[in-house]
């Protein structure tokens, strides 16, 4: 039942209304609104944990992401995916390597540092001209963050924004690497880590609601915001 599910889970009241935001804010940055989806992993983290939230995280961000392929899927540029994934499997295998040897203490202290690179990465003036080097190093950086923390938006982002993608083909490539990476993740997370199990799923299965209701919500307000505004609105909504 979902009272036994929660209890579990040890959930108090307040943490579920918590996760119900967070449910929302993954939606909703899975269909362009990205910086929120940086607030989501501290908290989570904070709730459940550093290592034990990345398994709960990931299968709510695999829901949100077939949302953001369903609505952004074709202004996705397949060319530069091809291009990022194979090094990208190379840094999510590192970092199921280096996350397996971490206690919980020093996974959080290396969850922080990613997520404040991440941010510091957004402020940073992109103007760096496409080129197979580039493409491999941020693969691989993607993949490692991505393992670590879930939080390889910031990264990802000044990839795609040094391409000059517009508004549309930034969020329908961003959706197709994540749906797939995050896909490829689930289980290194269920054999490796044991970060997901079937109370996990079905905790966050109680939560897909909310994720639908964000993904709407989302993909309204992006239709909304110009093409200039909303890659400015990018960069900061991340950094803060």
């Amino acid at each position: 039942t979902i009272l036994s599910i929660l209890h579990s889970l040890d959930l108090s009241s307040f943490d579920m209304i918590i996760m119900g935001l967070c449910a929302m804010g993954i939606g909703m940055a899975k269909t362009g609104l990205g910086g929120l989806g940086m607030v989501v992993v501290p908290v989570m983290a904070n709730i459940f944990g550093a290592k034990s939230s990345t398994g709960i995280l990931l299968l709510l961000l695999i829901m949100a992401d077939f949302f953001g392929v369903r609505y952004y899927h074709m202004h996705a540029d397949i060319r530069q995916l091809i291009k990022l994934i194979p090094s990208t499997i190379i840094g999510i295998l590192t970092g199921v390597f280096i996350g397996d040897m971490l206690s919980d203490e020093y996974f959080r202290l290396l969850l922080a540092f990613v997520i404040v690179a991440g941010a510091g990465m957004m402020i940073i003036k992109i103007n760096i001209k496409e080129n197979q080097i580039f493409s491999i190093i941020v693969g691989f950086l993607g993949g490692f963050i991505t393992m670590i923390g879930n939080a390889a938006g910031p990264i990802m982002s000044i990839y795609f924004l040094s391409m000059g993608f517009d508004k549309n083909k930034f969020i329908g490539t961003a959706a197709w690497f994540f749906l797939f990476v995050n896909l490829f993740k689930v289980p290194l997370h269920v054999f490796i880590w044991g970060t997901i199990d079937l109370d996990i799923l079905l905790f966050d299965l109680i939560l897909f609601p909310l994720i639908l209701l964000g993904a709407l919500v989302g993909v309204w307000i992006v239709k909304k915001i110009p093409e200039r505004p909303y890659k400015i609105f990018v960069i900061v909504s991340v950094a803060l």
